[in-house]
């Protein structure tokens, strides 16, 4: 078993931070999926009004996700390890003349002080050392009634055909060497997780490509990719 190390994550992104923007570029998937992740993140906020609401990106990127977000009225904070992806989120935002507080550090050695309404944790938990400690960690920073939603990849065959050997190595849908099958993360072990860290787990939803329609949509199947979302218990 040859697990990543955080030094080799952090390379392979800080490499490919000038791609955040081009949608046809090493983040296209991330493009197309975009609207996904906005229908998941709004279904979960339920009745509650997002303007005004505090919401933590973790592992933010170039900000794909915080600028929709700030565009409807929340106040955003991005948080991202490579101090390459904030320069180029910070410089996107700005010719968008978005406010969006961007921040570099790493959330494994860091702690945010701040608390919000809501903490996004996209395609993150399956690139960190220690996954189930950052979730306890993190949920110091939720205020009462605050969510956490997650998206990452389940472990199996089918994940790891798909989402790897051929996502990867094959269609180049992202780059190389993204993700590590050993830390990838089946939906009972984060359940647990949560459950152990006083959190109620909510919802989970799959997220599949349908090549018929050459189209990405979400589904009650999670064999491969995966949101859920979970609430603090007080």
């Amino acid at each position: 078993m040859n697990i990543k190390s955080k030094k080799e994550e952090f390379a392979l992104f800080n490499q490919l931070s000038d791609e955040w923007w081009n949608e046809n570029g090493k983040f296209k998937i991330l493009h197309q999926i975009k609207r996904h992740r906005m229908t998941y993140i709004l279904d979960q906020i339920n009745n509650r009004n997002i303007k005004n609401l505090k919401i933590l990106d973790v592992g933010c990127g170039g900000g794909i996700i915080c600028e929709p977000l700030a565009r409807l009225g929340a106040k955003v904070t991005g948080i991202d390890f490579s101090p390459n992806n904030i320069k180029a989120a910070i410089l996107h935002s700005k010719k968008n003349k978005l406010k969006i507080k961007y921040i570099c550090k790493d959330v494994e050695k860091s702690k945010i002080d701040e608390k919000f309404d809501i903490i996004l944790m996209f395609e993150v938990l399956e690139h960190l050392d220690n996954w189930k400690k950052t979730i306890k960690n993190i949920k110091n920073n939720l205020d009462k009634n605050g969510i956490i939603i997650i998206s990452t990849i389940n472990r199996n065959l089918i994940s790891k055909i798909f989402a790897i050997n051929i996502a990867e190595n094959i269609l180049n849908w992202i780059p190389k060497g993204t993700h590590d099958y050993d830390k990838l993360i089946k939906p009972e072990e984060l359940k647990n997780t949560l459950s152990k860290e006083n959190f109620h787990f909510n919802n989970i939803k799959g997220l599949i490509f349908d090549p018929l329609n050459n189209k990405w949509k979400l589904s009650t199947n999670y064999s491969i990719n995966y949101f859920c979302t979970a609430n603090l218990i007080n």
